[in-house]
């Protein structure tokens, strides 16, 4: 059972209100940076079937979660007494949040990686909100166009630098982790996060795919292998986006449906990097004579 710190929960609220009331959708985290509340659907019979994002009525499907209605957050936070944090939703109205997470753990120079791009790209980051986390990374928040939906990814732009777009979160300033506590920079507080420069903005999302398989292509079997992989929980993630890529590629799919389930997989919490991994895997295993 997660331990109770009551300081740091009631902190953690006070802050998520104070993001709420500038039109940032918030829910709560565990001390592991991971939302608070598990899936009601994780011991479901049927994995196959569609995922949740709320519909039920219940707590406890991550960003889908989120809310910037105070009497939302107090009940969220209320169901989750050992929350020390809290996650902002990214892509949401009415800053549609793109948040440039320059990491230090990985050994590169992340700061040097965008100021590379920026330089080979002709952009300027603007002032903007500056997080600070406890590891000595940056989260740099912009604001992107409603029309544009920025995916996550993971080292994709240069190493180090992490992008949450849509369907991911940020860790808001205030929370309290197991390996120290996120703030602002000085003088950023008080900012709204800037507009992504469009020469960044255009790194940052895919461009248009020549072919997008369809239902009929995959089939209702192709459909169900994400939906498997979409309700995974905690420490099933990488067996289930495996299992569900072995089977794919022995039903013919797997290239077909290799992005989807990387979509579902990162939904769930992998990185880019690590459901492409894990796919490739499959694809090797499947294909052993």
């Amino acid at each position: 059972m997660a331990t109770i710190d009551r300081q740091a929960t009631t902190m953690a609220l006070a802050h998520a209100l104070s993001a709420a009331e500038r039109g940032l959708a918030v829910i709560p985290l565990s001390r592991t940076k991971l939302p608070a509340l598990r899936s009601p659907h994780r011991d479901d019979p049927d994995p196959t079937a569609p995922a949740c994002h709320g519909e039920c009525g219940r707590f406890g499907h991550g960003v889908y979660d989120a809310s910037t209605d105070p009497r939302r957050i107090r009940a969220l936070f209320a169901a989750a007494p050992w929350a020390s944090g809290y996650g902002i939703a990214c892509g949401l109205h009415p800053h549609h949040l793109i948040g440039i997470d320059l990491d230090t753990k990985s050994g590169t120079d992340s700061s040097a990686a965008l100021r590379e791009l920026a330089l080979r790209h002709l952009f300027t980051i603007p002032d903007t909100v500056v997080v600070l986390t406890p590891s000595g990374g940056r989260h740099l928040w912009l604001s992107g166009p409603p029309d544009a939906a920025v995916p996550n990814s993971a080292s994709r732009l240069a190493p180090g630098i992490d992008i949450r777009g849509a369907g991911g979160y940020l860790v808001g300033p205030g929370s309290r982790t197991e390996h120290g506590v996120y703030g602002t920079a000085p003088g950023t507080a008080h900012l709204a996060p800037a507009p992504c420069p469009p020469a960044l903005l255009r790194l940052l999302t895919p461009p248009p795919r020549t072919h997008q398989p369809t239902p009929r292509e995959t089939g209702q079997h192709g459909q169900g292998l994400v939906q498997f992989v979409l309700t995974a929980h905690e420490g099933q993630r990488n067996t289930r986006l495996f299992w569900a890529a072995c089977r794919a590629y022995e039903n013919g799919i797997g290239p077909d449906l290799t992005e989807a389930l990387v979509e579902a997989a990162l939904h769930t919490g992998l990185t880019d990097r690590e459901a492409r991994s894990t796919i490739a895997s499959a694809a090797r295993m499947s294909h052993r004579p």
